[in-house]
């Protein structure tokens, strides 16, 4: 099973081994919420300078809330709206330095300063996106960007 490890301190090789432990911790799950709340935790552990780390669901034309670490949240955002929903619609990921200089940008939590998003994409369907906020400005960079889209391919394979 999981165990915590120490971290290097090398941001790329502590991304390599936290996909790695992603995929040893849903290998042989097929039950797409308990993957998703295990990953939801893991990258909340791993993460720093983060405030709220989940996943919402695309069902029915808008994104459902989903497995969670953090406050409650906005339990549905539609498409196009605020940075998850635009995340949708552009099918690209959203990195935004300061959330306040987002036009429409949804407030679920104020401490909120800035946010990533990832839109997952499974067999050419939306299926959802992970976001991730932070209580600091310019918090993620393309450091975060490139592995936590590495991460969401990786989880995709579990879903």
């Amino acid at each position: 099973m999981f165990q915590s490890s120490l971290y290097s301190g090398d941001r790329v090789k502590d991304y390599e081994l936290l996909i790695k432990q992603l995929s040893a911790l849903v290998d042989g799950e097929t039950d797409v919420i308990a993957n998703l709340s295990n990953a939801s935790a893991l990258l909340n552990q791993f993460l720093d300078e983060t405030n709220w780390v989940g996943f919402y669901l695309w069902k029915d034309d808008e994104l459902v809330l989903g497995p969670f670490q953090g406050l409650p949240a906005c339990i549905r955002i539609g498409y196009g709206k605020g940075v998850c929903g635009t995340a949708v619609k552009e099918r690209k990921t959203q990195r935004i330095e300061d959330v306040n200089q987002f036009p429409g940008h949804i407030a679920c939590d104020s401490a909120s300063k800035s946010e990533i998003v990832v839109p997952i994409i499974k067999d050419g369907e939306i299926f959802g996106v992970l976001d991730i906020d932070s209580p600091i400005l310019d918090r993620f960079d393309e450091t975060d960007q490139v592995y936590l889209e590495k991460f969401v391919t990786e989880l995709t394979k579990y879903l």
